[in-house]
């Protein structure tokens, strides 16, 4: 059993709603939802119900259909249904997989307001607008994302709850950890960008530690992804499957910006808005957009047009890479295991920093600014995020770079609103010409 983080925001969210809310769990498809909310039904109430919308019986449709004008028969049916016991407070009914018939999704609102139960929701793909459109959003739901494991979730897999204690404390007091500490760390994380946070990847590799079933576990929900591309996004699904297949290629170039030509001479953003769209709905992938004016309301500026596409687990990304190919083909898992990247195979470390800043962050931008007249308005900022009222400007790294120019430009330009600048590169902690190096296992702290 994996220990998730957000087992915690689940017991919170009972005590202080007590009933007045039900809350959604969002998240990408095969991340773990169903699971911890039956783990926590099975530990934190006397009962519970789940009903599963993607394999729901008529039986059951038909009583959402026709019988919940009566809730005092729609709950002894539901009971029936699945020789369950409900007991007034002491009881949670899940709809799992609620995108799937959203007119359960809207009965929420009169069954918070019945207050017998709580309920909790899971959903994928819940804010496209097939799966809302003919339906109410109740007001009454408090959202809750779920992501893949991070990388103190994965080191809690592997056994280990006494690293990232210390990681916190070296990142909160800017102390070095030690070479040898370091190394390991390294070395962990390391197995955590090639195996990535997808549970039943991340399962597969415990076993053993073996990688190539960790491969074939993300090969499985990689064809998921494509299946729920075909099921879900018809009419453009071509458009989807193209802009999605193109991410390892974008983000191996230098300039990690998804240049739409590489999908056609005539390929134009209007064309494939919704293809990206729908990818970041589903929380597929991480968007990240240029914050063309950077100051603390970075939503203000951005440019939705320029954007960057990130794999919202990097694992995934190790396979997608290589996915026409065996997994003993995959050289990024010899090129990351030795610390022999070149530099296309950087792109993992600037995704699994994308992937590790938005774990609490709903949106993620950087700065891009082309000036062929003068170089010095030539800048590219891999992240940028707020600190109170500053703007820090967030740099990816290898080990041996010799200069850091753009960020040097972008303290210089908008003196009055950055605050920290930071690197992070794969070496220990270091402060040094008022820039401050971080170890990439720190990005989560930011």
């Amino acid at each position: 059993m994996l220990r998730r983080k957000i087992y915690d925001a689940l017991i919170s969210w009972k005590k202080t709603s007590n009933g007045a809310t039900a809350v959604m769990i969002d998240g990408a498809r095969r991340v773990g939802k169903s699971f911890i909310a039956e783990e926590f039904a099975r530990a934190e109430y006397k009962s519970y119900i789940l009903i599963d919308f993607g394999k729901a019986p008529k039986d059951i449709l038909e009583l959402f259909e026709n019988d919940s004008s009566d809730l005092d028969l729609f709950f002894a049916k539901l009971a029936a249904y699945y020789s369950t016991a409900l007991y007034k407070r002491e009881s949670l009914i899940i709809f799992d997989e609620v995108q799937q018939y959203p007119r359960a999704r809207q009965l929420i609102k009169y069954l918070v307001a019945d207050g017998r139960f709580d309920y909790l929701e899971t959903g994928s793909l819940i804010r496209l607008k097939k799966n809302v459109q003919d339906i109410i959003i109740p007001s009454e739901e408090e959202h809750i994302e779920m992501f893949p494991l991070d990388f103190e979730e994965f080191l809690w897999a592997m056994g280990d709850e006494a690293t990232y204690p210390l990681i916190q404390r070296c990142f909160e007091t800017k102390t070095q950890l030690g070479a040898a500490l370091h190394r390991k760390i390294m070395n962990d994380f390391r197995q955590y960008i090639l195996v990535g946070g997808m549970p039943q990847a991340v399962l597969a590799y415990l076993d053993g530690k073996n990688f190539e079933a960790a491969d074939i576990a993300k090969r499985r929900i990689l064809k998921l992804y494509r299946d729920d591309v075909a099921k879900f996004a018809k009419g453009y699904e071509d458009k989807v499957f193209a802009v999605f297949d193109e991410i390892p290629g974008q983000l191996s170039k230098k300039e990690k910006k998804y240049q739409l030509s590489s999908l056609g001479k005539q390929a134009r953003f209007r064309t494939f808005e919704d293809s990206f769209a729908w990818l970041n709905e589903a929380m597929v992938v991480n968007t990240c957009f240029n914050a063309t004016d950077p100051n603390i309301g970075l939503a203000l500026s951005s440019d939705h047009a320029t954007q960057k596409c990130y794999m919202a687990d990097t694992g995934l990304l190790v396979t997608h890479t290589f996915r026409d190919k065996k997994f003993t083909d995959n050289e990024l898992y010899r090129a990351i295991l030795f610390d022999k990247l070149n530099v296309n195979e950087g792109m993992l470390m600037e995704n699994v920093v994308a992937q590790m800043l938005r774990f609490h962050r709903e949106r993620l931008y950087f700065y891009s600014r082309s000036d062929s007249l003068n170089r010095e308005n030539h800048m590219e900022i891999d992240f940028l995020i707020t600190e109170g009222k500053k703007v820090a400007p967030v740099e990816v790294k290898s080990g041996n770079y010799r200069s850091h120019s753009s960020l040097d430009k972008f303290r210089k330009h908008f003196t009055s609103t950055v605050g920290n600048s930071y690197i992070l590169y794969t070496k220990d902690v270091m402060v040094k010409d008022g820039i401050i190096h971080l170890p990439l296992y720190m990005a989560e702290l930011l």
